[in-house]
């Protein structure tokens, strides 16, 4: 069993050194891999590589109820959902790490809720992200405390008119995984916080040719170690998850 839960994005495959790998069976398939739980300074984590091991599934085949699902049965509450993610803002350069407080979807044919069957459950996420989590992550570490990420359905990167819209509306970054992870965490009654990695600036900010995968992987590699850190003192500073967090009861 576990009490955390990360979920690693682009790039970070691994995460715990000493753990044991927990199949989990869910109603919605396997999970992109086998659950690893392990201890952490203290802490039950458990940590599911969101595109696999190998990363074999682009983010549209990302199976975000299995892998939300199979977290929980092992008795996660909170969730870290860490993704790479590109800049709308000529200040947020490579390297800068986003806690985003909204986000906006812009993805079509994902499996976007857990409730497909009677009764239908309306669910608010009008504040999608975790209050407790997002106040953990901000006092831990050196991150821009908010912003929006709007999400493309990926896997290719946006157009340069389609990047310069998103900056135009004011939203702070752009991702492929963002959505509907969140909001399928937000009906289970997780707490989930994201912590955005800017890997580049995207094409409508930034004037060359346009930012490639290999870039966008070199980038996210430079950030990992940083990322692992944060991680860690973020997870040994998050407090239990309260019965009454906004998180619990959003139907």
């Amino acid at each position: 069993m576990a009490d955390i839960g990360v979920i690693g994005g682009s790039g970070f495959y691994t995460f715990l050194s000493d753990s044991e790998t927990v199949p989990v069976d869910t109603p919605f398939g396997a999970p992109s891999a086998a659950p690893v739980v392990g201890d952490l300074d203290g802490r039950q984590v458990a940590f599911i590589p969101r595109h696999g091991t190998d990363h074999q599934f682009p983010p549209h085949r990302v199976n975000y109820r299995a892998n939300l699902w199979a977290l929980r049965e092992l008795g996660v509450r909170q969730v870290l959902g860490p993704c790479a993610v590109g800049s709308l803002k000529p200040e947020l350069v490579p390297g800068t790490f986003v806690v985003p407080d909204q986000y906006v979807d812009r993805t079509w044919g994902r499996e976007h809720t857990v409730y497909d069957e009677a009764p239908v459950v309306h669910t608010s996420v009008a504040d999608p992200y975790c209050p407790v989590g997002r106040a953990t992550v901000i006092a831990t570490g050196n991150v821009v405390p908010e912003g929006t990420m709007v999400v493309i359905n990926g896997p290719r990167f946006s157009t340069r008119a389609e990047s310069q819209w998103h900056a135009a509306q004011g939203w702070s970054v752009v991702g492929m995984t963002g959505a509907p992870e969140a909001a399928i965490a937000r009906e289970l009654g997780l707490c989930y916080t994201s912590i955005a990695v800017v890997t580049d600036h995207d094409a409508g900010v930034e004037s060359g040719s346009g930012v490639t995968e290999a870039e966008v992987f070199a980038a996210f590699e430079q950030s990992i170690e940083r990322l692992r850190r944060l991680l860690r003192d973020v997870i040994g500073q998050l407090p239990k998850p309260e019965a009454d967090c906004s998180c619990r009861g959003a139907r």
